[in-house]
């Protein structure tokens, strides 16, 4: 049973895989990010030596593990000791790199793995799961494969090491180096291991490329190009979708029921994801993800959007429990799809809108915004208009109350905002007075019923007097300036009511599940943003520098983190937190023409 999150990340837009610091494989989709988990040990108990859904290397008498990133890759290292003085190293990969003038990106894990040194024994545990871990695949097998049948895929292993060792799970010496490629049901017609060092050479090749061409900071570079990749890695390259997480069910806090699928793509992130694309110069992936939204929106049916959708933006996310799969350290249950795309969230309008506004404004994108894209967006706007002011679950997603929200409506107070500018820049300028007409309104709405006079603060709801985390960014939306007063004092209030130790809560009334237990990592590093807005530089840097230390030793971020331990909980790798590192190492750091 995994015991931490301390777990790297590898893929290549296509597949993505978690392993742990022994080298399993303990979490893998087939044949995307929302597939069936053929490997999940994560949400699954197993010894070494019985269960199934795993893919594990036992070291004989390990006395000792490394892991790390080949440095500005995608690429994971993990070297294994044991009490002879032997060593191995595991080299994991998803090949992904240029090839006959197209990207190469096929539903594949690359395992490589080599004697250093001694006389190393290992034993080879390959056995996946079909239908959530319901049972062990069938397998059936060659000189030189293994497949592994399930109902909708088919994962063959290819492979030069000894089918006898591999299918009875015998230890063996290691000679020198073998191989274990997974992927889809097609013969490889060349030597494994020769094929394997030229895809890893043409990947890491990829990767150094990649890096090199983004905008970071001078700060915190090896953070902020960790978190850059694993951003990529959370791409769907097919469709351009971000999904929130790799995985489901991860809980938010020990033995709670918060426990929800997040391998789909939240309208709600998409504004922050655009930004920091837009930052670090990665404009490819933001021109795919852009392209995603633009379709969801221009076809939402009647100007309206649900606040989820999955990888190939479909609609319909039934949210079922499974009970095959123990959960995370057995703490169920586990989740598959969300019931979040039935609800009613207004946020959604602004976010959509606010992150299309860069196709009318950048003009690195090939493709540019026109007057047909902004008439399709204003049937958004006009339903912004209309529920600005109704009830709704959220930011957060509340399932057992519906209130009007005060960020919901600033985000409607946003499309309407960013219209209006569209609308100036394509020089139709009826329509720009139309939007901001409707801005002004809605902006005079939530000054009257948003702000509380006693608190001298935004509240979380019209007319509430409880705060949420989500109003640090009213700065950042553009709906206050960062010297009004009202702005300042909704951040002291903030701090007076969210704040516990380093780190700031979402809320911390009871919800449908309780009071929240952990802090939501993104919320720290919006108040990481008020602060650096506000000028207060050191204690931004400081709260930043600690975040930087929670990480897990691979530099990675889950969604929650327990205020007394540090240990992270929450779906992993969490696509809001690397985003929050991103911006806050850009916000904080020196510039370059002023570092030196």
């Amino acid at each position: 049973m995994r015991t931490s999150l301390d777990l790297g990340l590898i893929g290549n837009g296509a597949v993505g895989a978690l392993i742990d610091r022994q080298g399993e494989i303990v979490w893998c989709c087939l044949p995307r990010f929302d597939g069936d988990p053929m490997f999940c040990s994560l949400l699954k108990e197993h010894t070494n030596h019985d269960g199934f859904g795993y893919c594990g290397i036992e070291l004989v008498e390990q006395i000792a593990t490394e892991q790390q990133y080949l440095p500005n890759t995608a690429v994971l290292v993990t070297k294994l000791s044991d009490a002879h003085g032997a060593e191995v190293e595991v080299t994991d990969f998803a090949p992904r790199f240029r090839q006959f003038g197209r990207m190469f990106t096929p539903v594949m894990l690359v395992r490589r793995i080599r004697r250093l040194r001694g006389s190393p024994r290992i034993r080879l545990a390959v056995r996946p799961a079909s239908d959530y871990g319901r049972e062990r695949c069938p397998v059936t097998y060659g000189s030189h494969h293994v497949r592994y049948l399930s109902p909708g895929w088919v994962l063959r292993l290819t492979t030069d090491a000894s089918i006898t060792m591999l299918l009875e799970e015998r230890p063996f010496f290691l000679e020198e180096e073998i191989t274990l490629i997974f992927g889809a049901d097609e013969t490889i017609p060349t030597a494994i291991g020769d094929l394997a060092r030229r895809f890893q050479d043409e990947t890491v090749h990829y990767w150094h490329d990649w890096v090199r061409d983004l905008g970071i900071p001078f700060e915190w570079q090896d953070e902020v190009i960790r978190a850059a990749i694993t951003l990529k890695l959370n791409t769907c390259d097919d469709t351009g979708a971000i999904i929130a997480a790799m995985t489901t069910s991860i809980p938010e806090a020990a033995h709670t029921v918060r426990n929800w699928d997040y391998r789909f793509c939240w309208l709600r992130d998409s504004y922050f994801v655009v930004n920091a694309l837009n930052r670090l110069g990665a404009t490819k992936s933001m021109e795919r993800y852009l392209g995603y939204l633009t379709n969801i929106s221009a076809g939402a049916p009647g100007g309206r959007l649900q606040p989820v959708y999955a990888i190939n933006g479909a609609a319909r996310l039934e949210e079922r429990i499974v009970d095959t799969l123990s959960g995370y350290r057995g703490m169920g249950p586990v989740r598959v799809g969300n019931q979040a795309f039935e609800q009613v969230q207004h946020d959604v309008y602004g976010a959509a809108i606010l992150a299309v506004t860069h196709v009318f404004f950048d003009r690195r994108l090939l493709r540019c915004g026109d007057r047909t894209l902004f008439h399709r967006l204003e049937s958004l706007g006009e339903t912004a208009v209309q529920v600005f002011d109704q009830p709704d679950a959220g930011l957060w997603e509340l399932r057992g109350t519906a209130r009007v929200h005060t960020f919901s409506s600033v985000m409607c107070w946003a499309a309407c905002d960013r219209l209006a500018l569209i609308a100036a820049k394509l020089g139709l300028g009826d329509r720009q007075g139309y939007w901001r007409d409707h801005a002004d309104s809605i902006y005079t709405e939530i000054y009257r019923r948003g702000w509380n006079e006693e608190k001298q603060s935004f509240v979380a709801s019209f007319d509430g007097d409880s705060l949420d985390a989500s109003l640090l960014l009213l700065h950042d939306v553009g709906f206050l300036s960062a010297d009004d007063p009202c702005f300042q004092s909704t951040v002291a209030a903030i701090e007076r009511e969210l704040k516990r130790g380093d780190y700031v809560y979402r809320y911390v009334e009871a919800d449908d599940f309780g009071e929240p237990e952990n802090a939501f990592i993104v919320c720290t590093f919006w108040y990481i943003h008020a602060l650096a807005a506000l000028g207060r530089h050191d204690e931004a840097r400081a709260l930043f520098e600690n975040l930087l230390a929670r990480r897990n030793h691979l530099g990675l971020l889950a969604e929650h983190i327990d205020p007394v331990t540090g240990e992270q909980w929450g779906n992993f790798v969490q696509t809001y937190s690397m985003v929050g590192l991103i911006s806050s190492a850009i916000r904080l750091s020196k510039r370059w023409d002023a570092a030196f």
